[in-house]
């Protein structure tokens, strides 16, 4: 099949060699639009696999930035997140260029898997080797293929499966441009995380280069309320990096809470959990957030919070066993959060639609 490109460019012989941009042996070009099919390990059967890629690339020059999805196979928000942004408007007016790749673990995604064929985890491979392991590989090939051409990068996650994340973003603040990703992003909770070896935000920081994470709904499920978190907060960092042209009407800065720490509570028996703390919540030190019983309801006992924060992630699996994470809990301060916390719910809520959306909302 042949490759999809769409030249606006002038001139191309005006075009100076330090502006082309290679990406699997095909040059792009400003002003171009083009899908790569990147080559992966074919299956066993024969069947050649690729890494589907869309290099959007504006006639004026500005940061480079990746969007990235589906690292983990089964973590299919991100995918839509993706479809939503390249179909936005501002897009055709882009300064600088937007590689998006809404399926990295192309093996894990068939397989809705969050894992690849050799049960490894691609987010704890990286940076990878040419001749390692089938995760190594494709570690390997993305970051020196792909990432390594940008000044930026997004990458979006979900929960893993039978667990679920509220918007928030994950990044290391030591520096004022990832600071500044994270902040405009404009979620009502930024986690101040450790990095993890093995991870891509690790091998992406180690090439000096800017990422933030977004974490928000559940493995092998929609969410529409964290998709369209993510698809503003992805437009909204774009322009804040100087992407997209901002609008000319002052915005209200949006309120996000730093945490510096989070935990998760964990089943302090096995039996049947009853979640009280729905996703979202302001919760106090020592306030109960689940009840653990067995079917019998002869011995119960109270998962509570360790100190005032926000719930960021639980299980929606009410069958536990003794030891397994029930709540995700983000160290905060402020009790203004949970102002915020509702605000931003109210506005991202398909049911407070006031028209017809540009994308109909999922179920």
């Amino acid at each position: 099949m042949p490759k999809r490109v769409k030249r606006e460019h002038a001139d191309v012989a005006k075009v100076k060699p330090e502006d082309v941009l290679h990406i699997a042996g095909q040059e792009i070009l400003p002003g171009e639009t083009r899908m790569i099919d990147l080559p992966v390990p074919s299956l066993y059967t024969h069947t050649q696999l690729e890494m589907p890629i869309q290099v959007i690339r504006g006639k004026k020059p500005g940061p480079t930035m990746f969007v990235s999805a589906a690292i983990h196979g089964d973590e299919i928000n991100g995918v839509e997140i993706i479809r939503r942004i390249l179909n936005q408007k501002a897009i055709k007016r882009l300064h600088g260029t937007l590689i998006a790749i809404p399926v990295v673990n192309i093996f894990g995604f068939i397989n809705q898997s969050r894992y690849l064929p050799d049960r490894r985890d691609l987010n704890r491979s990286f940076p990878g080797s040419e001749s390692g392991s089938l995760a190594a590989r494709i570690a390997h090939l993305f970051l020196n293929d792909i990432v390594s051409h940008c000044t930026h990068g997004i990458d979006l996650h979900t929960a893993a499966i039978h667990r679920e994340n509220f918007p928030h973003i994950r990044a290391v603040l030591d520096d004022e441009e990832t600071e500044r990703m994270a902040k405009a992003f404009a979620s009502p909770v930024i986690l101040n995380s450790e990095i993890i070896d093995g991870s891509l935000r690790k091998a992406v920081e180690a090439k000096g280069i800017n990422i933030i994470v977004y974490e928000a709904g559940e493995a092998l499920r929609f969410n529409e309320f964290a998709i369209r978190a993510g698809v503003r907060g992805v437009m909204s960092v774009m322009r804040e990096i100087g992407m997209l042209t901002t609008s000319k009407q002052p915005r209200k800065k949006p309120y996000t809470e730093v945490a510096g720490d989070s935990t998760w509570i964990r089943a302090p028996q096995s039996g049947i959990v009853r979640l009280i703390k729905p996703l979202g919540s302001w919760v106090k030190k020592n306030e109960v957030l689940g009840v653990v019983a067995d079917p019998f309801g002869e011995q119960e006992q109270q998962a509570l919070s360790p100190y005032d924060g926000i719930v960021i992630g639980k299980t929606n699996l009410p069958l536990v066993n003794e030891g397994e994470a029930l709540f995700h809990i983000a160290k905060v301060r402020s009790v203004n959060t949970r102002e915020h916390v509702e605000e931003y719910q109210q506005v991202l809520d398909p049911t407070s639609d006031d028209g017809k959306p540009a994308d109909p909302p999922v179920n």
